[in-house]
């Protein structure tokens, strides 16, 4: 049985603790919250007494195995190292980190403590993921692929009235990039790999924060478009363009239908299993690699790809993070 802790007590975390109450191998044994009336409100739903407000006490706890971090993410790698530095097993909520050294740093430590560490990208760990992957030979030579994610925030109005609240406030290293472009850069980075080049532009809004932005990716022999945005809403889906034909993908971060229209005119409905929460698939995944003591995990690589991205998109946009500047001292 994994003991698991949680670090924040926002809707995310309760889209976590769906999934785990219909697992019989993880329960929640402990809570995090810089207020202990929030922490005991979110503790009490699931039945829960353990509540911490001192989140290094809650990592000395013998009696925890594993802790999900929901924090803001300029908070991810603190909470993660602490977590890990104490020999708990860390699922990370996405953006795993503010940047690439920050990620590397948490591999390092994980390995080092012989701890499971991994992004929650429920995206990829999601059957249609692999439905994608399974099929898509059919498609014959692939030349494009245009993955987006565009969701009207709905704290945009707020902050059009003046209300800066976390999810568009770059000194928590958040913005369009972060929050919203990062399911479509680990769904790339899941299905095709590392860019040789990439080529970006963003919408900044009027405290310079990124509310919206492209990223134009070269394979060589395919072009992907990344499209993403949280002052918009988009109702078109990802697609997948081969030779053969195209897999129209709906949506990014949640796949719930899996069409490909072949180039002969016909078209094939793909079978799979979704839930509008799947983030119970991402837990499962997590569970076995810690069943299985696998550290150094197949889901890495696409973590590191992502940040890679994120860093060349930031770099050529002037994107920097309070972050940044701490990792390089």
């Amino acid at each position: 049985m994994v003991r698991l802790a949680t670090i924040g007590t926002n809707f995310i975390t309760d889209w976590l603790m769906e999934g785990v109450q219909e697992l019989d191998d993880i329960q929640l044994a402990a809570v995090y919250s810089r207020s202990m009336e929030k922490g005991r409100e979110f503790a009490a739903k699931y039945g829960v007494e353990k509540v911490y407000d001192n989140y290094e006490e809650m990592a000395q706890d013998p009696e925890i195995d594993a802790v999900y971090v929901a924090s803001p993410t300029y908070m991810h790698y603190t909470h993660s190292i602490t977590m890990i530095n104490y020999g708990k097993h860390v699922l990370c909520e996405k953006p795993v980190c503010s940047n690439r050294t920050e990620l590397d740093l948490l591999i390092q430590a994980a390995e080092e403590k012989g701890v499971v560490f991994m992004e929650a990208m429920k995206n990829v760990h999601s059957p249609g993921f692999q439905a994608v992957l399974d099929h898509l030979y059919k498609l014959g030579d692939i030349r494009r692929a245009t993955i987006q994610y565009c969701q009207y925030s709905s704290r945009y109005d707020k902050f059009k009235n003046g209300m800066i609240e976390n999810a568009f406030n770059p000194k928590l290293s958040n913005g369009a990039l972060m929050d919203i472009g990062s399911y479509c850069i680990h769904f790339l980075a899941a299905l095709f790999g590392a860019p040789k080049k990439i080529l970006s532009d963003s919408i900044f809004l009027s405290n310079g924060v990124d509310g919206a932005g492209s990223i134009i990716a070269s394979y060589g022999s395919r072009q992907a478009e990344l499209i993403y945005s949280k002052i918009t809403d988009s109702k078109l889906p990802t697609q997948i363009q081969g030779e053969n034909g195209c897999m129209i993908i709906e949506e990014c971060p949640i796949i719930k239908k899996i069409t490909i229209q072949y180039r002969n005119g016909n078209s094939e409905e793909l079978k799979f299993e979704w839930r509008d929460n799947p983030m119970i698939y991402e837990t499962k995944d997590f569970i076995q690699l810690i069943r299985e003591q696998k550290t150094d995990h197949r889901f890495l690589e696409a973590s590191r790809i992502e940040m890679d991205i994120t860093d060349e998109v930031r770099r050529q946009n002037g994107i920097v993070f309070p972050a940044d500047k701490i990792r390089e001292q």
